[in-house]
């Protein structure tokens, strides 16, 4: 099972839920795994702070033109949507960090002067966070790579042959995505089997809250909302949702003393010394439940 945890903006508290929900549940002996999806800043184990037993490198596919073949035709270059290529007098000079490796220009070129070579865009990073005995896997994009895709697709296919073994068979994947609605965040959450959308009371909680639901609208998955930071102005959300028929799965109060402990690293749920902390677990609980009824888990 997948269960994706987005929002249509930074900030709202994905994390905040995600890392939180899968640290519960783990210790609900839940088969649980976390994915940090959120490859551009991904934060995920500053809480769960797990013991890296592997690391992957993620390439991406870039053209090689061998100008002893080349006839300067442009045809590469004619083709290429992104314009990752530009062909010159004495020269076929390639931007790589504009190319998507969609392999248009091997096919188009007539000579068959064009091969692939491989480069570095980022890594992959897994281990287990051994108090709750819950894996962790978190993607990292390497600075000024302006895609990180293929290592979103690569920690997907690795989370399917994880589950697809017969040790994981029954495991609940709990994906961090990105914020917003680009290419990455499609990647991510398109083959849930639910989302939980995390929103704020504001005017632009709302805007971007629409952005997301219209997200999951289109790829057909079904979803719940989370009101983070919640207070007496929840009804801007709360209208909306009654509006569009969408359930309210729980809801975590505006507190100083949450955002506190968030910013010094730590997980909520951990904390009972303090009556706000407290409320957010017991919040949690409530989350927590009504995701059961709905995945009837």
């Amino acid at each position: 099972m997948k269960i994706s945890i987005l929002s249509g903006k930074g900030g709202t508290g994905k994390t905040t839920i995600s890392t939180n929900l899968s640290y519960y549940m783990a210790l609900k002996n839940y088969n649980v795994q976390y994915w940090d999806f959120d490859i551009e800043e991904p934060n995920g184990f500053i809480f769960l702070n797990p013991e890296i037993e592997k690391n992957e490198t993620v390439t991406s596919k870039m053209p090689e033109v061998d100008e002893n073949l080349c006839t300067k035709c442009g045809d590469c270059a004619k083709y290429c949507n992104f314009n990752a290529l530009a062909v010159t007098k004495n020269k076929v000079m390639v931007f790589e960090k504009l190319c998507h490796d969609c392999r248009l220009c091997y096919e188009v070129c007539p000579v068959n002067a064009i091969s692939e070579v491989s480069r570095p865009i980022g890594e992959i990073k897994m281990g287990y966070s051994k108090k709750a005995n819950l894996k962790s896997t978190s993607g990292f994009l390497n600075i000024q790579e302006p895609t990180g895709v293929p290592i979103i697709k690569r920690m997907k296919k690795i989370m399917d042959l994880n589950s697809n073994s017969n040790s994981n068979s029954n495991v609940i994947n709990i994906l961090d995505a990105p914020p917003g609605s680009s290419c990455n965040v499609l990647n991510t959450v398109k083959d849930s089997d639910f989302s939980l959308l995390i929103t704020e009371p504001t005017k632009f909680g709302l805007h971007d809250l629409d952005i997301a639901v219209s997200v999951l609208d289109y790829l057909k998955i079904p979803y719940g909302v989370i009101i983070n930071k919640s207070n007496e102005y929840d009804t801007i959300i709360e209208d909306y949702c009654k509006t569009k028929d969408i359930e309210i799965i729980g809801k975590i109060p505006f507190s100083k003393e949450i955002a506190k402990n968030y910013s010094k690293g730590n997980l909520l749920v951990e904390i009972t010394n303090h009556k706000e902390s407290n409320l957010f677990t017991k919040n949690m609980e409530i989350i927590f439940s009504n995701l059961k009824r709905r995945l009837n888990l």
